[in-house]
């Protein structure tokens, strides 16, 4: 990554992709911004039986930021979070702009292949 000041790991709910991130970004020593963009509430919610409002609200996207604070601490990096919410797309455009990031690096859900 060489020549790359500033990172957006786009996190897709994996913890993996963020860890491969900071692994890429730690050879130059650069800024790492951890975003996670939560979809916008869209009409009326359930919530008969919910025992962790806060979780359903943000869709255990804290929980989740807690797994990457965990990865970078055992990486030695120094990352910034950022959690956001709207569409995914639009959001990570906007973040990269607005944190000035050279690089983005999005997660991909995982796909079988058959040989």
């Amino acid at each position: 990554m060489r020549g790359y000041r500033k990172v957006l790991i786009a996190m897709n709910g994996s913890v993996d992709v963020v860890k491969e991130g900071i692994r890429m970004a730690q050879d130059e020593k650069t800024w790492v911004t951890v975003l996670k963009v939560i979809p916008e509430n869209e009409g009326d919610l359930n919530l008969t039986g919910i025992k962790n409002l806060e979780d359903v609200l943000d869709s255990g996207s804290r929980k989740a930021l807690v797994g990457v604070w965990s990865a970078a601490d055992a990486a030695g990096a120094l990352i910034r979070t950022r959690l956001e919410e709207g569409a995914p797309a639009e959001k990570i455009v906007e973040v990269a702009a607005d944190e000035r990031c050279d690089v983005i690096i999005l997660g991909a859900k995982q796909k079988k292949c058959w040989m």
